[in-house]
């Protein structure tokens, strides 16, 4: 198996993948660029967009480039995918400063000195914002049945429950298709990455390419995390714990790591630090108090630095 794929399970980020045996052959030949898109809904991310930066990085140590897609087209829809109602619409300033503030993150967390494996930004509204809506229909509309459209689950879940969906939301997943497609086109991108909601999403993209442009691309899913306690990642009584230190002081951060729950802590040191996977292993069985402290530490010093841990 592929390196990157091989890590990329050993750490737990793995959930599913289309044509896997051809993606693993294709990353032991070359260099891909790979992309992850992130809506921008707020002035900055919190730690449930964690993981999929964590997969950004893997990207990058194991020779490939990463484009991260800052939504400033998708968000101005909003993603149906896991909400029960449309979310709010937010001006178009607003979605210009977060995408601003956000992608200070990727900064921090990138490498940006190899020219080769530096991120590649960039926003969808770039050609979004230009699209005629019929020339649009007519040549990426035609490759998209409302058949299979209203068999995805963030559709279908609306529709179970009655809750009433937008047009302009359930357009949402023909314009995620389309950034693949326009990032094949322009940055020779040849996979996205995403959580197992984005599953449809990302199939749709693999779908429309290679009806489209007669390419093969991959798609690839990691797991919603939730906790022990069965709570969804990134969400505490307190609120969000945000990757921002205007919005979160270093010491919070530090402390929502510390206060992991004991059956959560081997997995989060696999998922979301550096360490190496084999030297987990073997200092699984330590003291849990003394793993909390490692898991905290080294998570905050990759976010804040090693003084602000310490």
């Amino acid at each position: 198996m592929n390196k990157f794929l091989k890590e990329f399970k050993d750490r737990g980020y793995f959930y599913q993948c289309t044509s896997e045996d051809e993606l693993s052959n294709l990353l032991n030949k070359k260099s891909i660029n790979a992309y992850i898109g992130f809506d921008s809904t707020a002035s900055s991310l919190h730690v449930g967009s964690l993981l999929q930066i964590m997969c950004l990085k893997l990207l990058q140590k194991h020779g490939h480039r990463p484009i991260v897609l800052l939504g400033g087209g998708t968000t101005r829809i909003g993603d149906p995918s896991g909400k029960e109602e449309t979310r709010k619409i937010l001006s178009e300033k607003q979605i210009e400063q977060n995408i601003k503030n956000i992608q200070n993150v990727f900064k921090i967390f990138l490498k940006t000195n190899n020219p080769k494996l530096k991120p590649i930004f960039v926003n969808n509204y770039k050609w979004l914002g230009k699209l005629n809506y019929i020339k649009f229909l007519r040549e990426i509309g035609k490759h998209f049945t409302i058949n299979k459209m209203l068999s995805f689950d963030s559709v279908k879940l609306r529709l179970d429950r009655e809750q009433s969906l937008s047009y302009m939301e359930f357009n949402y997943m023909i314009l995620q298709a389309y950034d693949f497609l326009e990032l094949n086109k322009t940055k020779n991108c040849l996979m996205q990455i995403g959580g197992s909601d984005q599953w449809g999403n990302i199939v749709n993209g693999v779908d429309l390419i290679k009806r489209h442009s007669g390419k093969q691309v991959y798609g690839l899913t990691t797991p919603l995390i939730t906790l022990a306690s069965g709570t969804k990642m990134g969400k505490t009584e307190k609120g969000a714990i945000w990757l921002d230190e205007k919005l979160l002081s270093s010491y919070d951060y530090w402390q929502f790591w510390r206060n992991t729950d004991d059956r959560d802590v081997i997995r989060f040191l696999k998922m979301f630090t550096d360490l190496e996977v084999k030297k987990i292993e073997e200092i699984k069985n330590n003291n849990i108090n003394d793993l909390k402290i490692i898991l905290a530490n080294e998570a905050t010093a990759m976010l804040h630095d090693k003084a602000s841990a310490q």
